[in-house]
């Protein structure tokens, strides 16, 4: 091979070698973004909504964000900080009337009983599901529309579960936004059911 040649084809090899290595640079890149996109847990992906610019619209969905906040406050692991910015988002979901009855601090107060309570007796809320769209009864009662629908709640205590069936009634605001007026269980089944593990 003539120095010419030579020439030419380590300029070949250094090219293939950098358009590898950016290939790789940018393959890496996008895999280390994907990873943390897999690795963000239920309270992060909570936290990361805002409200204010994209509340939930029908009253199906206002009940399964509060809903994963709950599974959230007894299922996952979170820091303080979070905890009270969870108990934040939980009360944006609330009518003004129910946010009424309590002051933040006294939520959240409340709120770290229960969720000590829960923790004391190895109970978690493990999955949940809320009624179709379809199955949301509405109404109107002077002068505000009002919604009403059903979720029920998997609670598993050490390697058991029960069931947990919550009632929900809604309110429309003046902002056009379903806000949770209230809700009470309706039924615990106390027959567990063993879990394998």
């Amino acid at each position: 091979m003539d120095k010419r040649n030579l020439k030419n084809f380590i300029v070949l090899i250094v090219l293939a070698l950098l358009i590898v290595g950016a290939f790789l640079l940018v393959s890496n890149r996008g895999s280390k973004r994907d990873e943390s996109d897999i690795s963000r847990t239920a309270v992060e992906e909570v936290l990361d909504r805002d409200l204010a610019k994209n509340y939930p619209a029908t009253p199906k969905e206002v009940v399964k964000m509060y809903s994963e906040i709950t599974r959230c406050f007894y299922g996952e692991e979170y820091t303080d900080d979070q905890l009270v910015m969870l108990a934040e988002q939980s009360r944006k979901l609330f009518d003004d009337e129910l946010r009424a009855n309590q002051t933040d601090d006294q939520y959240l107060m409340n709120l770290r009983t229960v969720i000590a309570n829960y923790k004391e007796e190895k109970r978690s809320i493990s999955s949940f599901s809320v009624a179709s769209a379809s199955d949301v009864d509405y109404q109107d009662f002077k002068g505000d529309k009002w919604a009403h629908l059903m979720a029920v709640y998997t609670i598993k205590t050490n390697h058991a579960f029960s069931t947990s069936k919550e009632e929900y009634l809604l309110r429309k605001d003046p902002k056009g936004h379903w806000k949770i007026f209230g809700w009470r269980v309706i039924e615990e089944e106390p027959a567990l059911v063993e879990g394998s593990q």
